[in-house]
């Protein structure tokens, strides 16, 4: 019986590769930071929430633009 021949994590990081954890890559080559993505979607979003409540019909298409925004970037979301 023979094993699959898989490189393990040590190996990635030897080849130079290290995992992100499933993050994007952003442009200057570092891991995204969902935090910081999508700014004018996540104003507008916080705002609805704080005033509205989150079960606001408003506030729940102003939730699903923020979250379609976040898939753009390429977060799994």
């Amino acid at each position: 019986m023979s094993t699959p021949n898989t490189p393990s994590p040590a190996a990635n990081e030897e080849a130079g590769s290290k995992p992100t954890g499933g993050a994007p890559i952003g442009p200057d080559g570092k891991p995204k930071k969902i935090c910081c993505s999508c700014p004018a979607t996540k104003g507008l979003r916080d705002s609805c929430i704080a005033e509205r409540g989150e079960e606001h019909v408003y506030c729940q298409a102003l939730i699903e633009a923020h979250k379609a925004c976040l898939r753009v970037e390429g977060f799994k979301v």
